[in-house]
């Protein structure tokens, strides 16, 4: 079995409303193992037999779909995979843990069309790409941000994602680790 991490997006957000207890059930009754959740809503730890992490993704979605009549995705990472992310992240020494945030997508991105952007962007915030993620600095908060509305601006064509801050993912590969 190996331990992976499901990212959920959509979760607790826009009338999506959903117990982490009530997740954990339902995983667990369509046979994954050591399910739990961690630091917030939409972060499940669990055991899975090894297979394509696009294939649990796809799974973990329809699940959610069927049980619980709302859209959503989820982003799933080996122990590996996450810490890779957290390594890469290149505003992770310098940055307030609750400001740096990784945004996991759904699918591959344009890696070159988010440096362009990046490279014009004036608002305060830093962005990096990642390997099947970016990376936001928020230097002045996230609630005062408006780089989120600059990226829908620019058109920039992102898949889904789901963002979590560096002390977030940190909690979690701790917690994947002991």
């Amino acid at each position: 079995m190996t331990r992976y991490v499901a990212l959920f997006g959509a979760i607790n957000v826009g009338g999506n409303r959903l117990s982490m207890a009530d997740l954990r059930d339902v995983l667990e009754r369509e046979d994954f193992e050591g399910v739990e959740t961690v630091v917030a809503s939409g972060n499940v730890l669990f055991d899975h037999e090894e297979r394509p992490t696009e294939g649990l993704s796809e799974k973990l979605g329809y699940i959610v779909r069927e049980a619980f009549g709302f859209d959503t995705f989820a982003v799933v990472l080996t122990r590996d995979a996450l810490a890779a992310a957290i390594a890469e992240n290149p505003f992770a020494d310098d940055g307030e843990d609750k400001l740096v945030h990784t945004v996991f997508l759904s699918a591959p991105y344009d890696r070159e069309e988010l440096i362009f952007f990046a490279e014009n962007y004036a608002g305060p915030e830093r962005l990096a790409p990642g390997t099947h993620c970016f990376h936001i600095d928020y230097v002045e908060g996230v609630g005062r941000s408006l780089l989120d509305p600059a990226m829908r601006r620019a058109k920039l064509k992102l898949p889904r994602g789901t963002a979590r801050n560096i002390r977030s993912l940190r909690r979690i590969l701790a917690k994947m680790d002991s």
